[in-house]
């Protein structure tokens, strides 16, 4: 608010309940094209590279005008939580002081990775107002210094980023480079040179920390569906793992839907998991624990195969997050794939990133056109194996009779 004050609890990217502002705001901007829907999701993809879903900020502001008037009249400035923690490190030295980065600012939905600007019209369609937003910095740009004793001398604050793009840069990913991270969410992204608008929404268009651009899916399903499943069975990871190893590929047509909290990627918010093919035969722990594995594998196929088709020939995969560490998952991701997937060590790429970038704004401090430092990942191992094309169409026959079941 006016006085730096936190207005409510942030509703978080995973929170669904604004998926109807996010078809409202479609809705609306396709009208005023006269079209319906698909002009929507057309202009809105070639304003700010993304069709709005419920992860999106733009979608949150328009919940909150719906939902709490007096908060969203209370809000003069607009940040995600890394742009508040800059804000507060350096003192909270006024609202227009206010920074953020590339990669998190294009996650908004008002500000465009392919033009570097914000798109004001699209935040007060939003919102009812056009509230501060933080200046957007270039890679390796200094943030300002720590200043919460006042004097504004202390350590110098990087642009920060958002967890993907700072993975990506921990990776040292480079154009054509896949990362693929099973966490609490599943995420594909490519480097590319060029950015990327999709009219169907499937594919965000997002910026990295380098200066290039990441577009990117992502499921609301990923390593969760192992810790259910795991649940499910009564078992821990390592024999979850152990059982889908036993099972034949596909499970023996038993196939899991895992849409066990809704789903972004397909936009279905309302929808639920569903198990089809169950037999006598498919009927036990290790066929459920391996169409667990191929299900998830299959969801993130679906997003491999969108950020591809953007036109950045693939070059290599990284597979990270929490989920690799089971070796169903990275024993089956070559085959479901279908390309051959690199495992670096277990590791905070996320946080690896972050001490890149910062280093790269240390460099910079002697030398304004510095490259990033190399940041080698020794160790990661190179998991192969031959393409099983069934497991995905068997998945897709399955996925679409879910859809139509919702």
């Amino acid at each position: 608010d006016e006085a730096g004050q936190v207005v409510r609890p942030a509703l978080l990217w995973n929170d669904t309940r604004s998926a109807g502002a996010a078809t409202d705001l479609i809705a609306e901007l396709g009208n005023e094209r006269g079209g319906g829907a698909a002009a929507g999701r057309q202009a809105w993809a070639d304003a700010v590279g993304l069709v709005p879903v419920a992860s999106f900020t733009v979608t949150k502001l328009r919940w909150l005008a719906q939902h709490e008037p007096e908060n969203a009249a209370r809000t003069a400035a607009v940040a995600l939580p890394h742009d508040w923690l800059t804000w507060r490190l350096a003192g909270s030295p006024g609202l227009d002081a206010l920074v953020t980065d590339r990669g998190d600012a294009s996650g908004t939905g008002y500000w465009s990775a392919a033009t570097g600007e914000y798109r004001t019209d699209l935040l007060e369609r939003a919102l009812g107002s056009t509230p501060v937003v933080p200046r957007v910095l270039g890679p390796a740009e200094q943030a300002g210094t720590v200043g919460w004793d006042g004097t504004g001398t202390g350590a110098l604050l990087g642009p920060g980023t958002g967890d993907n793009a700072a993975a990506a840069l921990g990776l040292a990913a480079e154009p054509g480079d896949v990362v693929l991270s099973i966490g609490t969410s599943g995420v594909v992204s490519i480097v590319s040179t060029t950015p990327t608008a999709d009219p169907t929404g499937t594919v965000a268009g997002f910026a990295d920390a380098t200066g290039n651009f990441l577009p990117l899916i992502a499921t609301l399903n990923a390593a969760r569906v192992l810790d259910a499943t795991a649940r499910l069975l009564g078992v821990d990871h390592a024999e979850l793992s152990r059982l889908a190893l036993t099972a034949p590929a596909g499970a023996g047509g038993l196939a899991l839907v895992p849409y066990l909290e809704g789903e972004r990627t397909p936009d279905r918010p309302t929808s639920t998991g569903a198990l089809h093919g169950l037999t006598l035969t498919t009927a036990d722990p290790a066929h459920l624990a391996r169409a667990a594995v191929e299900g998830l594998l299959c969801g993130l196929a679906d997003g491999l195969d969108a950020v591809a088709a953007g036109g950045t020939p693939v070059r290599r995969v990284f597979l990270v997050g929490g989920g690799a560490a089971s070796e169903a998952v990275r024993r089956l991701a070559p085959a479901v794939l279908g390309v051959p997937v690199l495992v670096p060590p277990p590791g905070e790429y996320v946080a690896n990133g972050a001490a890149r970038q910062a280093a790269w704004v240390l460099r910079r401090q002697s030398d304004p056109s510095a490259d990033a430092p190399a940041w080698p990942v020794p160790g990661t191992e190179v998991y192969e194996a031959s393409p099983v094309p069934s497991v995905r169409e068997r998945y897709a026959e399955v996925r679409e009779m879910t859809a139509e079941r919702v």
